[in-house]
């Protein structure tokens, strides 16, 4: 009976992938909301993001570009640098080792300094644990690495 459903599942066609379009509610901050990601982000993880988004993520995508990048990085009531910092500290915190290597990357493009990101990671191994700054000093390292820094 499992060898049954097994064949019957093995033989179920997977839809090809379509190309998703952005839906935004709000088109002005997700228009303003791109313009900052790609900023920090880079444009060509940006642009592959979206690219590779499928009708199932595309919305993922407009939720993070509009309300992420768009309502909350376009604020003034804090510089990219220092949102910079409060993410590195929060995704260190969380453990949530891909995101952080993006973010990152987003810092020095942001205009941290390997010595700052150092020591929001001694600030999280403190607060937070050693494991989780262990992980964060790891990462940082691995980008630092690629970028020659």
């Amino acid at each position: 009976m499992a060898k049954a459903k097994a064949k019957v599942h093995a033989k179920a066609k997977v839809p090809a992938k379509t190309k998703a379009k952005p839906s935004p509610r709000n088109k002005k901050l997700y228009d303003d909301g791109m313009k900052v990601r790609k900023a920090v982000l880079g444009a060509g993880y940006v642009d592959s993001s979206m690219a590779n988004a499928d009708d199932f993520m595309m919305s993922f995508q407009d939720v993070t570009t509009e309300y992420c990048w768009g309502y909350v990085w376009t604020r003034p009531g804090l510089p990219k640098k220092t949102r910079s910092m409060l993410n590195l500290a929060m995704l260190a915190a969380l453990n949530r080792s891909p995101e952080l290597k993006l973010h990152v990357n987003g810092a020095l493009n942001n205009g941290l300094s390997k010595e700052e990101i150092k020591e929001i990671f001694l600030q999280v191994a403190i607060y937070c644990g050693i494991p989780a700054g262990l992980d964060a000093f790891k990462t940082a390292r691995e980008v630092f690495k690629e970028r020659g820094i």
